[in-house]
């Protein structure tokens, strides 16, 4: 491409992906925050729980400071917990419908844009139906939650979807799926969107076409990593966001190119979006030996050769 990615999007990290010892809300966040911000090579960021009011203050300073797109992600503290919002047990579905909108208060706090969740697990095939339904009014008290809270701007709630039958086996699934869920939220509370990943993708066992077409017509927000399907024997199988090229992986750099190149041609980049820009950001996790920094390196190094060979 003779622009650059700027001139279509904003790039972003996920905060603890690349820096996984902050995931359960505490640890160095300050600090591997600040090393984000400062580099100019990312215009967003994506952060997640952060349980000291004080260092969420901060870290609210220094992003504003920065001039970031701010995405706020309550998948990890959904997994961690246990929750779903597409519980069929009334009791279980409210509490994590509860401790969400506790995170909208967070990202709200963070100045994001989005929040992005996931389903919760497939419950069997037989309750998909009711689970579909209950999830759907989970996802509609959210946006309305995050309507009764806003203030000069709209948290949007966006789904991501994750694999059904490798690793997280989340009801939701399928991006057709997906897509049917936004329809009906969509029709009700325009706050909503999707999120889609090229790391999911194979594990989804859909082309990168499929997903981006089927999803594209609600998508306010993309991730891009890595993931081994192939072997399960691989220390990395499953949805563990290893680094680009990783022997055994399914997405290195003509992959990057060509997911990249499906969003361009289904019109994403030209969607208006929560965020300043469609915000495309790195998914990746340093495996067991690796360095943040060396993944980080990588991740970058990928998106601009795939850039350049388009």
């Amino acid at each position: 491409m003779r622009e650059p990615f700027e001139a279509y999007g904003h790039i972003g990290i996920v905060h603890p992906m690349a820096f996984p010892e902050v995931g359960s809300g505490e640890g160095p966040i300050l600090e591997t925050v600040t090393r984000l911000a400062t580099d100019p090579f990312f215009s967003a960021i994506e952060v997640t729980w952060m349980n000291d009011p004080k260092v969420r203050a901060e870290v609210a300073s220094i992003l504003a400071t920065a001039g970031l797109d701010v995405v706020f992600l309550a998948q990890g503290p959904l997994l961690q917990q246990g929750l779903s919002l597409c519980a069929l047990e009334d009791s279980a579905r409210e509490q994590a419908i509860s401790q969400c909108k506790t995170l909208i208060d967070q990202a709200y706090e963070l100045g994001a844009t989005i929040l992005a969740v996931s389903s919760g697990p497939d419950p069997a095939p037989g309750t998909r139906k009711a689970a579909t339904e209950a999830l759907v009014d989970s996802l509609k008290q959210l946006c309305a939650d995050a309507q009764e809270k806003a203030g000069t701007t709209m948290l949007s709630i966006s789904l991501e979807n994750f694999d059904r039958e490798v690793d997280k086996r989340a009801l939701i699934g399928p991006t057709r799926e997906a897509a049917q869920v936004a329809e009906a939220v969509y029709g009700e509370y325009s706050n909503f969107g999707l999120t889609i990943d090229l790391s999911h993708q194979p594990l989804l066992h859909e082309s990168v076409h499929e997903m981006v077409l089927a999803a594209v017509d609600h998508l306010i927000h993309v991730h891009i990593g890595n993931c081994v399907v192939a072997d399960a024997s691989h220390p990395a199988y499953g949805d563990s966001h290893p680094r680009f090229g990783l022997p055994g992986g399914a997405c290195g750099v003509e992959e990057l190119k060509r997911f990249l190149e499906a969003l361009i041609y289904g019109g994403y980049f030209k969607r208006n979006t929560p965020t300043r820009m469609p915000v495309v950001s790195f998914e990746v996790r340093p495996q067991p030996g690796e360095s943040s920094e060396l993944v980080i390196a990588n991740a970058k190094r990928a998106l601009i050769q795939a850039w350049a060979r388009m």
